[in-house]
């Protein structure tokens, strides 16, 4: 995993980077990719200021309430429930 960083200024401006893609967004959610896994922004009023895929890196302003990183699953990885029921 290359470096990666989030800074926060006072829950209201957010920069990202190792960014490689911003898979959907609006006011309250923004889901971005990373180069290893995937990141999910909650807030309110989220706007993507800036966004430079080529450097890797997005800047987020509005109230961030939270932030949380999540593994991508690979192609045929089964998911939670279909492990159990085998």
């Amino acid at each position: 995993m290359e470096n990666h960083v989030v800074t926060i200024d006072n829950r209201q401006k957010m920069t990202i980077t190792d960014i490689a893609e911003i898979d959907s967004f609006d006011e309250e959610e923004i889901r971005a990719s990373l180069k290893d896994g995937a990141l999910i922004i909650k807030g309110e009023a989220l706007h993507i200021q800036t966004l430079d895929l080529g450097a890797g890196k997005a800047e987020i302003t509005g109230v961030i309430n939270s932030l949380m990183y999540v593994k991508v699953r690979g192609k045929g990885e089964k998911g939670f429930f279909a492990k159990i029921l085998k």
